[in-house]
C-alpha cells in the first residue's frame, strides 16, 4: 500500500478546505505547516516515508507564502541526501482572484519537486465548466472571492481537488506500488 501526504499551509482556512478534499481523494494523511513555518519531525518522518507529497499553499502576491518558502527550504536537508529522489509529487493553490498569478505557485511546486528528482502529477481533467473550471493542467487550481469565507468555495473546485487527489493516488500506486 502506497502512503501520500498532503502537505499545505492555510493562512484563513480557504487551503485547508481544499487540502481536506484532496487528501480524500487520495486517502492522504494531512500535514499543516504552522503559522511560523514550522512542522514536527514526526511530520517530517512521515514525508520522508511517503510514496507521494502534495504540496499546497494559498498564493499571496503571485507565489506560495512564506510559511511554505521555509519549510521547502528546510527541505535541503533531504536534497542532500536525494531522500525524496523518485517520489511522486504534485501540487494545489487557490486564491481570490480568477487568475492571482497562481500559475507562479504551481511553477514553484514544479521546480522544488524537480529539485528533489520527483516525479510530477499534473491535472489532466478537461475543463467543463465546473470541473477544473480554472483550466490548469499543471495542477489544481481553485478560487473564492476575496471577502468570502472557506464554505463559499465553489463545489466544482472541491470536486475537481478530490478527483486530482484520486489521481495522484492512482499514479503513486502505479509508479510505486
Amino acid at each position: 500500500m502506497t502512503q501520500i501526504a498532503v502537505l499545505y499551509h492555510s493562512g484563513y482556512g480557504h487551503t485547508q478546505r481544499v487540502a481536506q478534499y484532496v487528501a480524500e481523494g487520495a486517502g492522504a494523511d494531512l500535514i499543516a505547516i504552522d503559522a511560523d513555518g514550522h512542522i514536527s519531525d514526526a511530520d517530517w518522518a512521515a514525508l520522508d516515508a511517503a510514496d507521494a507529497i502534495i504540496f499546497g499553499s494559498p498564493t499571496y502576491m503571485g507565489m506560495a507564502s512564506w510559511q511554505f518558502k521555509k519549510i521547502a527550504d528546510a527541505s535541503s536537508k533531504r536534497w542532500f541526501s536525494s531522500a525524496w529522489k523518485d517520489k511522486i509529487a504534485a501540487g494545489f493553490t487557490i486564491s481570490a482572484s480568477p487568475s492571482g498569478d497562481k500559475l507562479s505557485t504551481i511553477q514553484y511546486f514544479i521546480t522544488l519537486a524537480m529539485q528533489h528528482g520527483m516525479v510530477w502529477v499534473g491535472q489532466p481533467a478537461m475543463n467543463d465548466g465546473t470541473i477544473n473550471r480554472i483550466g490548469s493542467n499543471s495542477g489544481l487550481m481553485a478560487q473564492v472571492g476575496p471577502t468570502s469565507p472557506a464554505a463559499d468555495i465553489p463545489e466544482g473546485d472541491l470536486d475537481t481537488a478530490r478527483q486530482y487527489g484520486q489521481r495522484v493516488a492512482q499514479v503513486t500506486k502505479k509508479l510505486r506500488g
